[in-house]
């Protein structure tokens, strides 16, 4: 029924074993378990690879809008009652939406792991998706973009998204358009539905409190009625080429009382996992906390902003690197100018031993804190599993301990230029002077 893929070595140097147990049944499910004897919760986390960048151009919306509807019940599970069963139990569940997947995890006692996730299964695998309940589900929907379209934060980074990805999906916004999903009909999300959730596309993630042969039982009887595999109308998925020159969005918002500014760049994909971390660790060098390089500068020591912070975004296509600062519309271009000049810097290997040591110290103790728990352990299994595989997540130590100097300066020279990236400002007026 299931074949046992055994744990590797990741690496030479780290010397360290995956510690879950990865599977694959015989219908193509994978299964992740890792038995967690110390505690008394079980966690369950299925990752679907069915994100917004799998949708149909004209079905924009739908994975996200799936994932509301998957709550909704099949026919043996009424509209609430899952909720219900799970928080009877003492459990708890939740759902998320991005453009490489969808995810539903629930949370509950060792013990309660048999009654809780046969209903988790049955609902991700035989959703009904009734008519008056997918209609009534959609005007949630519509208000959840309503009030994102009242967020300035959304507003500038989803224009950030759409002016770096003018050919990917990742481009698009994961809510959709209201006036697409106007045009959605129940049987083409029950045609999404039984394209994408089938198990070759389905990773369940089982930590905590239970043990493997419980977990393999467990989970081999409750996935294995999958609905008749359907054939959703093909997405298009194309490469985004490099940004050429500055792209500039501005807008005005009177509602707001300080600019915005978010400036990105392209990254690697995750398959270009060494070079992605580099990032990731040159985001913390320039605007990762109080000690980086623009906060002390731009912040600290100038006055130039309230706040300013930079993110690395790991995604299986291209991933985004991001500078966000709050600040007032007069300082917009010095500060634009700022962020440039410190990039070339480190183009320049101007990154001291000791700043990479500590910034190094820095995310490599993040990742151990995220690796505290059941629920955190599950999440990042199945995240990479989903995006690659699993056992890369065990790497990022190692990986991040690795980079040089060097390897930082020929990153950033290969991904990060000041004469190449895009550029979005929110204004609360449109009379703009000097800093």
């Amino acid at each position: 029924m299931w074949s046992l893929k055994l744990p590797q070595l990741l690496t030479k140097e780290s010397k360290v074993l995956f510690p879950a147990n990865i599977f694959q049944l015989s219908n193509g499910l994978t299964l992740i378990h890792q038995y967690i004897p110390a505690t008394s919760v079980a966690v369950a986390d299925v990752w679907v690879r069915a994100g917004s960048k799998i949708e149909p151009p004209s079905w924009l919306g739908m994975a996200h809008f799936l994932e509301h509807m998957i709550f909704k019940g099949t026919k043996n599970i009424a509209p609430g009652e899952f909720d219900y069963r799970i928080e009877n139990t003492g459990g708890i569940t939740n759902a998320a939406t991005s453009h490489d997947y969808t995810h539903f995890f629930l949370s509950t006692a060792a013990t309660q792991l048999q009654n809780t996730l046969p209903y988790l299964a049955e609902i991700l695998l035989q959703a009904a998706i009734p008519d008056e309940e997918f209609y009534r589900e959609r005007d949630v929907v519509f208000e959840e973009i309503r009030q994102c379209h009242d967020d300035p934060n959304w507003i500038g980074f989803q224009s950030l998204c759409e002016t770096i990805y003018q050919f990917h999906p990742y481009g698009r916004s994961i809510l959709g358009e209201a006036e697409i999903l106007e045009q959605h009909t129940p049987n083409q999300m029950r045609c999404f539905h039984k394209t994408h959730y089938q198990p070759e596309k389905m990773t369940v993630v089982i930590t905590g409190g239970i043990e493997q042969e419980s977990a393999l039982k467990l989970v081999s009887n409750c996935f294995r009625e999958f609905s008749i595999p359907s054939e959703c109308p093909p997405s298009n998925i194309e490469a985004e080429p490099p940004i050429l020159g500055i792209r500039r969005s501005e807008i005005y918002l009177p509602r707001i009382q300080q600019a915005r500014l978010a400036m990105g760049w392209i990254g690697p994909s995750i398959a270009e996992y060494s070079d992605a971390l580099a990032l990731d660790l040159i985001s913390v060098i320039l605007a990762g906390g109080r000690s980086s390089r623009l906060v002390v500068k731009l912040r600290e020591e100038q006055r130039l902003v309230s706040d300013i912070a930079g993110e690395f975004s790991l995604q299986q296509d291209s991933s985004l690197f991001t500078i966000s600062a709050w600040l007032n519309s007069e300082c917009v271009e010095t500060v634009e100018k700022a962020i440039c000049r410190e990039i070339e810097l480190i183009q320049q290997e101007q990154v001291s031993e000791l700043e990479l040591a500590r910034n190094k110290r820095i995310l490599c103790n993040d990742y151990l804190f995220s690796t505290e728990t059941p629920i955190q352990l599950a999440g990042l299994y199945g995240y990479y599993q989903t995006l690659a595989r699993a056992e890369l997540s065990l790497s990022y130590p190692s990986v991040i301990q690795s980079l040089t100097v060097k390897d930082l300066q020929r990153v950033t020279q290969q991904y990060l230029s000041s004469e190449h990236y895009a550029i979005t400002i929110l204004y609360p007026r449109g009379n703009v002077e000097n800093c």
